[in-house]
């Protein structure tokens, strides 16, 4: 009997060590599948050749001459089919020598899937090693297949103005290129000065160049500077071709605002994987070329399939389609007039028509043509971006600026509404310098003009800032912030161009009232842009509404009120008195006065100062102005470092000389 149990209990013994070498066996083939998988994801190729069999390196030596053919065959197929997100889900186990395996893929043409792949094992020196053919590439891959991938390409939409005129569209440009064999060394510097470039550039390309029967493409230049094609046409060699790019219409008045396109980096490959990106791809780089990508990019058709003998083997398709057009509210004869106006200084404007809230203008200067972008950089511009720092890139109409006296619409109107400004009554000031009590210790508020009894009226015209800081503090904190949010101060403005956000102060609160009555005039911590300020004073031109912001007329037809920032009641008193400062003599804006036009407006002054004491700080000067008649523009411009340039004699004829050409137009 003791026999037997022995007995038995060694047979367990051997079952269960059977059993667990099973298990362990089948645990092992699973890793060296998910080792091989992590592999192919991570595109570690080289890594990948060294978990092969034996038997496989020789058949890849025989097929492709070693490693380095097998790793390049794997680069060359999954670079051009886009392959990412590989995924391997192992089946039932029942063979030591193969596993049935489920494996799915993302392509540029689409997921492949194969539910009845298999992947075979073989023992060497202990481990697991993978048996490889071409199958693991790609299933339907048999030896002496061949993958294709056919990339037909579709048009990117077009971006128009409100009248239908092309601003971005798909065109041509000149490739020039130059003839090895007949294009002489010495006539390099000729071409250098044709096309502004230098005679380093020239030479790197001839250098470069492998093989002396093709033409060296030196630039691609645009339509627009046809002058320059034709003085290197003169040069014996000199050839010119002309190729499919986009082309941008309108110049630098247009560059911040449209961007450009360019090819596709690595990084942005990766982010946009499976999108139906290549590596040939171009995406929006910059401006609404960028921000509208999704809207404009086509979507090209790709064919994937197997080249086997006289057979083709589909594996994906897709067929291409065009992007679509846009739109905008743009009018490009007053976006360039802007533009011209403000010569080059560094500053914003944005115009808008107060009673649809069309974007009719949005400027950012300095500026860049974006047909730069797509074909090539003279030496002339490129030492233009050099000396200002590539200042042309930095957009504007999006930055955040300290409205200083363009406040003061805001807090008359809150104040008003909140019974807390008479606009007759008198405020009794003296002096230049002023403080609501002596707990303020050595700090005041300091005003221009020394006017002894001031009211609403009188407050505007001369920009006291004495006057809005008491009314500000007056009206208190918390009705200053809910008031502000009426005309979009503070608040979350729904635009199709992303702005920063505004601020009526670093934390939302205005917790002292030092700040408080700094942030009445404008100073202080309150922060706007452009297109808010704009927003702000079109009321004074629309019944004291304030539309929603339209910049694409094809993505937001539909006109809708943002705000009623102004009750209609005070909107007369408030007219008047920033008409004042236009239409009298002592106003800041007087020199924007035009006969039978009734315009509203205000300047304003932002000291950029570290401290009240600071005195080598800078300036930057605004001006606002509406035409109050016909709502047909309102317009903000703001300019940078104008510390010795006077707001009213400097900024406010350019925003007059433009206001009086478009409303003189029929618009």
């Amino acid at each position: 009997m003791k026999k037997l149990s022995r007995l038995v209990i060694v047979s367990m013994m051997i079952i269960s060590v059977f059993i667990l070498s099973g298990c362990s066996d089948k645990n092992e083939m699973k890793n060296t599948v998910k080792n091989y998988t992590k592999l192919l994801n991570e595109k570690k190729y080289d890594e990948l050749y060294e978990i092969l069999t034996t038997d496989s390196k020789e058949y890849i030596k025989e097929e492709f001459g070693g490693k380095e053919g097998f790793v390049n065959k794997y680069s060359a197929i999954y670079s051009a089919m886009g392959v990412n997100n590989i995924k391997i889900d192992v089946g039932e186990i029942k063979d030591k020598s193969e596993i049935p395996i489920t494996i799915s893929m993302n392509t540029i043409g689409g997921k492949l899937k194969y539910e009845d792949a298999i992947i075979k094992l073989k023992k060497e020196d202990d481990k697991y090693k993978i048996c490889w053919n071409e199958s693991l590439i790609l299933p339907d891959m048999v030896q002496g297949d061949k993958i294709r991938v056919k990339v037909s390409n579709g048009n990117r939409g077009e971006i128009l103005d409100r009248d239908g005129n092309l601003l971005a569209y798909n065109g041509e440009v000149n490739y020039i290129n130059i003839d090895p064999k007949l294009f002489k060394k010495e006539d390099i510097s000729d071409l250098a000065k044709a096309l502004d470039i230098s005679e380093e550039y020239i030479e790197k390309k001839i250098e470069n160049n492998i093989n002396p029967d093709y033409a060296i493409n030196i630039v691609k230049v645009s339509k627009y500077e046809e002058d320059k094609v034709q003085e290197a046409l003169k040069i014996e060699g000199v050839m010119s071709q002309v190729g499919a790019s986009r082309v941008y219409a309108k110049g630098e008045a247009f560059g911040s605002l449209l961007g450009y396109i360019g090819d596709i980096t690595a990084e942005e490959l990766e982010k946009n994987a499976g999108k139906g990106y290549t590596t040939s791809s171009q995406v929006g780089k910059n401006g609404l070329e960028q921000v509208y990508e999704d809207t404009l990019r086509a979507t090209d058709g790709v064919h994937i399939y197997i080249e086997r003998g006289g057979e083709d083997i589909t594996l994906a398709k897709i067929k291409s389609s065009d992007g679509k057009d846009i739109k905008l509210a743009i009018d490009s004869d007053l976006q360039k007039s802007v533009y011209d106006q403000m010569d080059n200084e560094k500053g914003a404007s944005i115009a808008m028509n107060s009673a649809t809230g069309e974007v009719l203008a949005m400027v950012s200067s300095p500026s860049y043509d974006s047909n730069t972008m797509v074909t090539y950089k003279t030496k002339t511009i490129a030492k233009e971006w050099e000396e200002n720092k590539n200042a042309s890139f930095d957009n504007r109409a999006n930055n955040l600026y300290s409205p200083g006296s363009t406040m003061k619409l805001i807090t008359a109107s809150i104040g008003i509404e909140n019974k807390e400004i008479d606009p007759n009554e008198k405020m009794k000031i003296e002096g230049v310098n002023w403080q609501k009590s002596s707990s303020w210790g050595n700090y005041k508020v300091t005003r221009v003009k020394n006017v002894s009894s001031v009211n609403l009226y009188d407050a505007v015209v001369n920009s006291d800032n004495i006057y809005f800081a008491d009314k500000a503090i007056k009206i208190g904190s918390e009705n200053l912030i809910e008031g502000a949010k009426k005309f979009g101060l503070g608040a979350d403005i729904k635009f199709e161009y992303p702005m920063s956000n505004s601020q009526i102060s670093n934390s939302g609160a205005i917790d002292s009232e030092i700040l408080l009555g700094d942030t009445g005039y404008g100073q202080g911590e309150v922060l706007t842009t452009p297109l808010q300020i704009t927003m702000a004073y079109s009321a004074l031109g629309n019944e004291g509404k304030i539309m929603t912001p339209r910049l694409v007329l094809s993505e937001n037809k539909e006109e809708k009120v943002y705000s009623e920032a102004i009750q209609k009641k005070y909107l007369k008193e408030l007219q008047k008195d920033f008409a004042g400062v236009i239409n009298d003599s002592n106003g800041s804006g007087y020199l924007c006065k035009i006969e039978g036009v009734n315009l509203a407006g205000k300047t304003g002054t932002a000291e950029i100062k570290s401290t009240k004491e600071d005195e080598t700080g800078n300036e930057n000067s605004w001006f606002v102005a509406v035409d109050m008649d016909n709502s047909k523009l309102a317009i903000s411009m703001v300019m940078e470092n104008m510390k010795y340039k006077s707001t009213s004699k400097y900024l406010v004829p350019k925003v007059k000389n433009i206001m009086k050409s478009y409303i003189s137009e029929d618009k």
